[in-house]
């Protein structure tokens, strides 16, 4: 059964910035695009480079490692060199706290 878990407040996060937390032992990388919030995996696939310190570019990000490309809607992988996509959380905010469902 899926729960919500709070994770950060919105004033932690700027437009166009990430955050890194953990999340049940889970590193999630949480993105602000515009003041809309997405949250995904914070492990490239590639070779697990931190998601959270890549470029934002819309509703993409690229790894700072070596240039894989993911979806943040949906975690799915763009370019290579990633084969696979991450996983992806969905984001529910209430009042100034980002919560994440979980399962």
């Amino acid at each position: 059964m899926a729960e919500l878990v709070t994770v950060a407040k919105t004033s932690e996060i700027a437009p166009g910035q990430a955050k890194a937390v953990d999340v049940k032992g889970a590193p999630v990388a949480i993105f602000n695009v515009g003041g809309t919030y997405y949250a995904i995996e914070d492990t490239c696939s590639h070779v697990g480079g931190p998601l959270s310190e890549g470029a934002v570019e819309g509703t993409m990000v690229t790894c700072p490692w070596h240039g894989a490309q993911f979806d943040l809607t949906s975690g799915k992988v763009l370019t290579p060199p990633a084969a696979a996509g991450v996983k992806s959380y969905q984001v529910c905010v209430e009042g100034s706290d980002i919560k994440l469902e979980v399962t």
